[in-house]
């Protein structure tokens, strides 16, 4: 007889403090006297993680990675154990372990590891004496027995990645939202709670600004149709269903609005316009561990051109050390920069199907004078870059223009 196996996610907000621990504990322990064998992932408590950045930063501005890997991933062991113990207190059995003590290994890149494999034997085992099982998110470990973390929100990685293994019938995302939201509720005060959304859409959506999940956590499922559900720690409600797109999704133009306002824009002037001169630049970019989002390059009416790119704003100082060195080579002009942009983006399976979508928000933007400054498409987004004092602007009066806000018929 298959076994009725769930995983269930809880971010750092969720198990930020004693009570909410008990709050998880409850609710864990509530799935589990339903029938089903339980495997949890959680994150550390509330800002642990960048409370231990902080405190390595004071100690030197450039740790080594291995032993920043070392320290970070401690936070997640404090919060599994703690949640064992909230557990045993409700007369329930449960073991934790760290991301090693199951069998995640990954490969070298510390800070931003990649899942190679996971042995689940350790996990089975426990699940077989009819324990719950915790497992510290965000964390593996190398062939060479290191410990390794799997960047930002990779506990939501750990989740998906074990559901898989496992063959769960489900993996919970419990998070301080009740699930993913046409824009951010912080913005827009009536955004509404999308009931089901294609792993397409939410993989644009998180890639795009959405912070509720991890991008690779995304692209991992969609690989492996692992189902999730995204809901609230705090509530019993139902949330937000993301599975693979079904037909009745085409007939939504446009499911959500995101905003980044973690990128910049560089500009190099005055490139010379001849062939093989942009496949330069982006070479050496990249070459240098720069990832470069969205790329304009200006007509070309006096045999040289501007080339406009926009990077992670983290990465803005490296970027432009690079793109001095490039004009140099290239007998380009100087190099421009600008922090104080905002990318906003909508995002909708039913673009592929449907016309105007591009000139709606557009027309958006500009009837609330919100100039553009770049744009980038694909079947199933638009982005536009703008002036970070009018993104939220921005984000409103396209989320208001195409009725994400109103209840639509089922």
């Amino acid at each position: 007889m298959a076994r009725d196996i769930i995983v269930q996610k809880y971010g750092g907000t969720s198990v930020a403090d004693v009570s909410r621990i008990q709050n998880v504990a409850r609710r864990v322990v509530k799935a589990r006297r339903g029938g089903k064998d339980v495997v949890v992932v959680v994150s550390a408590l509330g800002d642990t993680t960048d409370n231990l950045i902080e405190l390595a930063l004071t100690i030197t501005n450039d740790p080594a990675e291995r032993e920043l890997d070392m320290l970070i991933s401690t936070g997640e062991q404090v919060s599994c154990a703690l949640l064992a113990m909230a557990i045993h207190e409700l007369g329930e059995d449960a073991i934790s372990f760290t991301g090693a003590q199951v069998g995640i290994i990954t490969d070298n890149a510390f800070t931003r590891a990649r899942i190679i494999d996971i042995n689940a034997r350790r996990i089975e085992e426990e699940l077989r004496k009819k324990r719950i099982v915790i497992v510290a998110g965000f964390q593996g470990v190398n062939v060479n027995q290191d410990i390794t973390t799997l960047g930002r929100g990779g506990s939501n990685l750990t989740a998906v990645a074990l559901a898989k293994v496992l063959k769960a019938r489900a993996c919970e995302m419990n998070t301080d939202v009740e699930g993913v939201f046409t824009a951010d509720p912080r913005i827009v005060k009536d955004a509404r709670k999308i009931d089901k959304i294609s792993y397409e859409e939410m993989f644009e959506l998180a890639s795009l600004g959405a912070q509720v999940l991890q991008p690779r956590s995304i692209e991992f499922a969609m690989k492996f149709a692992v189902p999730i559900h995204v809901r609230s720690s705090f509530s019993n409600r139902q949330g937000t269903i993301i599975s693979r797109e079904v037909r009745a999704m085409e007939d939504i133009v446009v499911s959500g609005v995101a905003m980044n306002k973690d990128e910049a824009k560089v500009t190099i002037c005055d490139v010379p316009d001849k062939p093989g001169i942009a496949a330069k630049i982006f070479r050496e970019i990249a070459r240098q561990g720069i990832n470069v989002d969205m790329i304009v390059q200006n007509v070309s009416r006096t045999g040289a051109t501007d080339v406009s790119f926009t990077v992670l704003a983290g990465d803005l100082g490296k970027t432009i050390k690079v793109a001095k060195g490039i004009s140099s080579k290239i007998g380009a002009g100087e190099i421009t920069f600008d922090k104080d942009i905002a990318k906003v983006s909508i995002v909708g399976i039913g673009m592929k199907s449907h016309s105007g979508v591009a000139a709606n928000m557009f027309e958006a933007l500009a009837d609330n004078g919100i100039n553009i400054e770049m744009i980038s498409t694909s079947e199933i987004k638009i982005s536009a870059v703008v002036d970070k004092k009018r993104g939220q602007d921005a984000v409103r009066a396209i989320h208001a223009k195409f009725g994400l806000g109103k209840k639509r018929k089922s």
